[in-house]
């Protein structure tokens, strides 16, 4: 008399595969079959702060804090490495993976997500790695304290995303942001405390970095290795700074995706 009830058919969220997938096919591609890609991606910050240690002992023969160039530099360096390695990746996240968002179980998140879970979790252990080595050539007086250096590194992470995924919008929408944006941007390394301290500065030019976040993130790294420290900085600003773009990208990518993916 009456057809036969069809059950539900239950398909699990896609989802999560396919950010995975993407997180692989970028692991292969970046960091190559081998552990070498990994292994490079350790020496490249190691070296640099070497190189920029040596380069500064020779002009001041006590760094600003503490006693050793590695742990100033370190201290500064890291955190901005790491903003910048991630606002660069997330910014092209839909141009490294427009061949898969053909498809239509690939979304423009998914490519986002992929790279800041992987891009994320690898600068994390990186600067985890490239600490431990620091500490352990280094002359260390403080005992660190690990939730205001997680702390930094989190914020750090923040900025780059927030940052990272409105350049995504703008780039998509005029690709000349992307050299507008590398152009503004040079003067940052110099401007965000990596060098120096805030608090050796003439009062205004204090009042004017303090709206760089940089300089909050790098204060609070440096509050957690030195014990001695105490920067005045607002971490809430540099949450602010990062949340804010991280927002307004969203829109703009959920809004006109589908304008940036048909150029």
């Amino acid at each position: 008399m009456f057809g036969a009830m069809r059950k539900p058919h239950i398909i699990s969220h896609p989802a999560p595969r396919v950010i995975l997938a993407l997180m692989l096919r970028e692991m292969s591609t970046r960091y190559g079959q081998s552990a070498g890609g990994y292994l490079w991606a350790v020496i490249e910050p190691l070296g640099a702060i070497f190189i920029l240690a040596a380069g500064y002992g020779m002009v001041l023969s006590a760094p600003p804090l503490g006693v050793s160039h590695i742990v100033f530099l370190a201290s500064g360096f890291l955190p901005f490495a790491l903003f910048q390695s991630m606002q660069v990746t997330v910014a092209r996240s839909l141009i490294f993976s427009r061949p898969l968002l053909n498809y239509p179980i690939v979304r423009w998140f998914h490519a986002l997500l992929a790279r800041v879970i992987l891009n994320g979790l690898t600068g994390v252990l990186i600067a985890a790695i490239v600490l431990a080595v620091v500490f352990g050539i280094s002359p260390i007086r403080a005992v660190p304290q690990a939730g205001l250096i997680l702390g930094a590194l989190g914020m750090a992470l923040l900025l780059g995303v927030g940052i990272g995924t409105l350049n995504a919008a703008l780039m998509g929408l005029w690709p000349v942001w992307e050299q507008i944006w590398s152009i503004a941007t040079r003067p940052l390394f110099f401007v965000s405390a990596v060098f120096f301290l805030p608090e050796t500065l003439p009062q205004w030019a204090q009042d004017v970095l303090w709206f760089n976040p940089l300089i909050h993130v790098v204060g609070m790294m440096r509050d957690g290795l030195y014990g001695f420290y105490s920067p005045q900085i607002m971490p809430l600003y540099a949450i602010g700074a990062g949340l804010l773009p991280l927002a307004f990208g969203l829109l703009v990518l959920a809004r006109f995706h589908h304008v940036i993916l048909s150029r």
